[in-house]
């Protein structure tokens, strides 16, 4: 089974609302990070990108989990404050509609920080 796989198997165990969540929010990830490596990682779908990690995601009973790193979440303060949150994780109610906007936000945050890395490495 290839990595690929893996993350539609693991979208495929949930009700097709979720489905549709877990989908938009992945192609938001595919779109903006290009060459972005997918796979499972702490049994959820992970992303890194100039091998460096990007974000990950999951889904619980009542919300999806997005970890874009504590400096993506200190960022983006005043736009998460209207989400239960932790240091490096939001969570978007599964019974409300998907910020996506400002999902791509922390994803395009996330990229730039890892091309900057990447940059000061000297690679």
């Amino acid at each position: 089974m290839s990595i690929d796989n893996k993350v539609d198997m693991y979208i495929s165990t949930f009700p097709e609302p979720v489905q549709d969540k877990l989908r938009e929010i992945r192609a938001a990830i595919l779109e903006n990070a290009s060459g972005c490596e997918e796979y499972i990682s702490y049994a959820m779908p992970a992303y890194r990108y100039m091998d460096k990690p990007l974000v990950y995601y999951a889904v619980t009973k009542k919300h999806i989990g997005f970890y874009a790193m504590p400096s993506a979440h200190e960022a983006f303060d005043t736009e998460l404050a209207p989400y239960k949150r932790s240091k490096s994780s939001v969570q978007f109610p599964l019974d409300k509609d998907l910020p996506i906007e400002l999902i791509t936000k922390l994803i395009q945050y996330r990229v730039n920080e890892n091309l900057v890395i990447d940059n000061e490495e000297g690679k």
